[in-house]
């Protein structure tokens, strides 16, 4: 019986132990903790910048400049013709079935 009350007893003192410490005693810091005091934005402020937000919304859209978080480099990839494709589909068969027919590849490993 002491076997399994004494561990039993050592694990709730540490859960309640922590939970004990986990309760900060106190306030946070008054000074720090809130932002500093601003009068509230009346609806011609907030109409303002609003309609300046989306003249150089407009300004970034129009630009050639590249954007945040677009690539520099999208679309300029070469793009293989049909043909192009054809052929390379035709040289990866023919290196496959020549290696199969070496015994260098297993018939279902393919």
């Amino acid at each position: 019986m002491k076997k399994i009350v004494l561990p039993l007893g050592f694990a709730l003192a540490q859960l309640l132990a922590v939970s004990a410490f986990a309760q900060a005693a106190g306030q946070a810091d008054p000074a720090g903790a809130k932002a500093a005091p601003s009068a509230p934005a009346t609806p011609a402020q907030k109409a303002a910048a609003k309609a300046e937000r989306k003249a150089e919304g407009a300004a970034a859209a129009k630009s050639d400049a590249p954007q945040e978080g677009t690539n520099k480099s999208a679309g300029t990839a070469h793009k293989a013709t049909k043909e192009e494709r054809a052929a390379a589909k035709a040289k990866r068969k023919a290196a496959t079935a020549a290696a199969v027919k070496k015994g260098e590849i297993k018939e279902g490993d393919k």
